[in-house]
């Protein structure tokens, strides 16, 4: 056993500090020297040699291109939005950003991604009158329609406005229902748009026919029931109902008094029979009304239906109009059966808010659409068959991202209390990582335990976590825990855990990867003033074979706050930031070697150079500044007045991503320490603050060649923006990133789906190359059917007037034999003949005598002889060979 830890203050160390230095003391890097894209009104990025523009911000961003040679894209996960699934009996279609997503029902795989808005798509729907077509709307003010099957966009239709959401109608063959914003921000209206038929491919729309008015732009708001007689809209306290017939409009309002019995009246949602004239609202408090006789305004009646303790969130009629569906916060489907109290049936535990319902036009599956970014597809007896989950979104990344050495997966917080793994390759979640273990209650007022930071050690054999719950600045429950990765289940396992590590909350914490480091060791800051140092211990008894942690070493410099800590990548030095000071210490000994002081804020970042730029330190402060120090001269070697909100090392090169906010958005630098001028500029990145970014490796390396982009050969960078949003740079296209497998699957999804079937399909496939190339060879030309009579005739002559078969069979063939193009017998001249005859009479005898002396020589070679014909026998032979058999190659 060690000595208990020590405890080692740095006052009296001598402190290097650059306060008469300005902040571009030894260097300056020219963070603006180079052209940048500058942003046009259309919300479009135009640099020198290229263009790009950012079209979306939210779970998926748009294409974003820049600089010749290369085309960059950002990609993210999707986020469902609004009616954003919408099914087939085979597809799901699913928005993402600017982005529709097509999955396979059968596989949950992604086999499509419809690549075309330049907005944010806030509207999906089936074309009424053709099922394999799909419309879709956009911010961008245009309607697409699409085909979906093949991932084709088949026409533009530009509205001009705004569009908040679709909706499209049988009845209404040329035309479509759209939501759009009128002069003031907050109102609504809903028109029809008129689709001209057209041959080109964009087309302008620009006849709109007003429908209802003061309406909620949320497309659960607005509902067409009765086969489109009539649409119902809801907003605040009031329905509205326009008859399509009538051309009338009647509007009942729910009392908005504030006492308990209408305090929540509030409309949340609205569905329409779909054979009936009745309509289903859900209200704030939970409630659902049944309104029927809306066609009266006197007359008119409701029943309310009650089993949800908060506000419903989305209502969906069954397609026979028997059932009622219904899901809110409580993660629970109900099915009303008959419109009765008493005839429900419930789906529980779905893991988060039901958020959106959908119906298979079949009527056989449902949808659900959650809060956690997941999909649900469930049978008609309400069970669920198919889930497709995306990356999940939580209400604050504490962890920030990071790389699974062992998996590459993103790691990140997930669902509360959990630590999510996703693939970026696959566009899946592997599994998620109960780090809390305990049920978590959906309750607005509860305070949570919350996963604040987490960290892998030792090539993804460890990994550290630290979760806290405070009710008030007194009562702090602080908990971190350090878990083992085990080969046999193929997971983590908790090892250690210790209650209150520190006396207040914890800012940072690190393991040293070095390649050469025997004994893991983990550091933690606080902001009680405090760094401590973990290391792994030998915790085994008369019973089994154990270790765990224990604290080594306690570190403080004059009572500061400490922020930061970071290893140098050998392991031999330790970097910890207290307040505005860096301080640098020896892993050996643990003892101060130097300190920086750069007078110019809290620091906010902090970073070991890596490989050839090993001996450079990088801090970013919270005013602006961004220092580069030298580890061998303890002096600043550069710094840039630079706002970095986001600061990652790339661990397989020298680069270094930054990314700065300022009002105009989020900006990223790439550059080396010891190289002040940035190596990749890219403004505008986002229109909002970039919080988190990592990077991961690469599988296969990139091969570019300019300088611009050699960054991202190893490397792929993906950050994260305010609103959750996840982005890369990416050179390729999100249609372009889809496995083969994933399109192999959309053709061929009928078929089973098996391991076996990939391995004996590419077989085939093979062969069949093999054999076309073959064909190819033999130059085999086969005649047009179209221009056989006896096919012609086989084919248009009636069935009952046809002659026998035998007959028929006999003709058919006949005409199948093809005709040699090269010359017969009868075209040979016959003065060639003549020729070829008399030299061969010559010859003849000459040939006898030669024919019998190798007889004689060849006597003792038994069956070893080989016969040579003679000229008479090759004459007959040649005879034989102006014969046309052709036609034995078209059998």
């Amino acid at each position: 056993m060690r000595a208990p830890p020590g405890t080692r203050d740095g006052a009296g160390v001598c402190v290097l500090c650059e306060e008469g230095d300005t902040p571009q003391a030894r260097g300056t890097a020219p963070w603006g020297a180079r052209p940048l894209p500058r942003l046009s009104p259309a919300g479009r990025l135009r640099g020198p040699g290229g263009r790009a523009h950012v079209s979306r911000i939210g779970w998926a961003l748009g294409r974003l291109e820049d600089g010749p040679g290369v085309d960059v894209y950002a990609t993210a996960v999707a986020l469902p939005r609004g009616p954003s699934f919408f099914r087939t009996e085979s597809y799901i279609f699913c928005v993402s950003g600017d982005f529709v997503k097509v999955y396979s029902t059968a596989t949950e795989e992604c086999v499509h991604i419809l690549q075309g808005h330049r907005n944010l798509v806030t509207g999906i729907q089936l074309n009424p009158n053709n099922h394999l077509q799909l419309y879709s709307c956009s911010f961008d003010g245009t309607i697409k329609l699409w085909d979906y099957v093949d991932g084709i966009l088949i026409k533009t239709f530009i509205v001009g406005h705004k569009l908040h959401a679709l909706f499209t109608v049988a009845h209404a063959e040329d035309s479509v229902f759209v939501t759009i914003n009128k002069e003031k921000p907050d109102i609504f209206q809903l028109v029809s748009v008129k689709l001209p038929k057209s041959s080109s491919q964009e087309i302008e729309s620009k006849e709109l026919s007003f429908v209802l008015d003061y309406i909620n732009q949320s497309p659960k708001y607005i509902a067409f029931g009765n086969e489109g007689e009539y649409v119902a809209a809801v907003r605040d306290f009031s329905l509205s109902v326009y008859f399509f017939k009538k051309k009338t409009t009647s509007r009942f309002t729910l009392s908005s008094s504030r006492n308990k019995k209408h305090a929540k009246n509030n409309f949340t949602c609205v569905a329409c029979h779909p054979k009936e004239d009745c309509i289903a609202t859900g209200h704030k408090d939970g409630k659902i009304r049944l309104w029927r006789n809306f066609d009266d305004d006197k007359k008119y009646t409701y029943t309310c239906l009650h089993w949800h303790h908060d506000m419903v969130m989305d209502l969906a009629f069954s397609v026979t109009g028997t059932s009622l569906l219904s899901g809110g916060r409580e993660s629970v489907l109900v099915e009303w059966r008959d419109a009765a109290e008493k005839n429900k049936e419930f789906l529980p535990r779905l893991g988060a808010t039901i958020e959106h319902i959908s119906v298979s036009p079949a009527g056989d599956l449902f949808c659900t659409s959650h809060s956690d970014n997941k999909i649900i597809v469930i049978h008609r007896n309400l069970e669920a068959s198919a889930v497709i989950q995306g990356l999940v979104k939580d209400s604050n990344i504490f962890t920030g991202l990071m790389i699974d050495p062992r998996t590459k997966a993103l790691v990140l917080n997930g669902k509360p209390g959990h630590l999510q793994f996703y693939s970026l390759q696959s566009d899946k979640q592997l599994y998620n990582l109960d780090i809390v273990q305990q049920e978590y209650i959906n309750d607005y007022g509860l305070i949570q335990i919350e996963l604040t930071k987490a960290a892998f050690g030792c090539y993804g054999n460890w990994l550290a976590t630290v979760e806290q719950r405070q009710e008030k600045e007194t009562e702090l429950e602080l908990q971190m825990k350090l878990w083992m990765y085990n080969k046999k289940t193929q997971g983590f396992v908790l090892n250690t855990k210790v209650n209150m590590p520190h006396e207040d909350h914890i800012t940072a914490l690190c393991f040293c990867n070095a390649e050469k480091s025997e004994n893991p060791t983990l550091v933690t800051a606080s902001k009680d003033g405090h760094f401590k140092v973990w290391i792994l211990t030998d915790d085994s008894d008369i019973y089994k074979k154990a270790v765990g942690w224990t604290c080594d070493f306690v570190g403080s410099y004059h009572k500061y706050q400490a922020t930061n800590c970071c290893f140098s990548e050998d392991g031999s030095l330790l970097a910890v930031s207290f307040e505005e000071i860096v301080t640098i210490w020896d892993s050996e000994t643990w003892e101060l070697k130097c300190t920086f002081c750069q007078r110019a804020g809290k620091i906010r970042h902090l970073c070991f150079g890596r490989l050839t730029c090993s001996k450079y330190l990088l801090g970013a402060t919270e005013n602006g500044i961004l220092c580069c120090w030298n580890l061998l001269s303890c002096a600043l070697e550069w710094s840039a007045k630079l706002n970095v909100r986001v600061m990652e090392p790339d661990l397989n090169s020298e680069n270094i991503a930054a990314i700065s906010h300022s009002s105009m958005g989020s900006d990223l630098f790439v550059f080396k320490p010891s190289e002040p001028r940035p190596l990749y500029i890219q403004k505008n990145i986002s229109r909002e603050e970039v919080q988190w970014g990592v990077f991961v490796p690469r599988d296969v390396p990139e091969s570019f060649t300019s300088e611009s982009y050699r960054w991202l050969n190893r490397s792929q960078f993906y950050f994260l923006t305010k609103s959750q949003s996840l982005l890369t740079l990416s050179t390729k296209s999100p249609e372009e990133k889809l496995t083969p497998t994933s399109k192999q699957l959309l053709a061929e999804e009928s078929l089973p789906t098996t391991p076996f079937y990939f391995i004996l399909g590419k077989h085939r496939q093979q062969q069949d190359e093999k054999l076309n190339a073959a064909l190819e060879n033999e130059l085999v030309q086969l005649p047009l059917t179209e221009n056989i009579p006896a096919i012609n005739e086989l084919l248009h002559t009636p069935a009952h007037v046809l002659p026998s078969a035998s007959f028929l069979c006999s003709m058919f063939v006949n005409s199948l034999l093809l005709s040699k193009e090269s010359k017969s017998a009868e075209e040979i001249p016959d003065d060639v003949d003549m020729e070829e005859e008399k030299e061969s009479d010559d010859s003849d005898e000459e040939n006898d005598f030669t024919e019998k002396v190798q007889d004689t020589d060849n006597t003792d070679l038994g069956e070893d002889i080989i016969h040579q014909l003679s000229k008479s026998e090759e004459k007959e032979l040649r005879k034989f060979r102006k014969v046309d058999y052709s036609w034995i190659t078209a059998l």
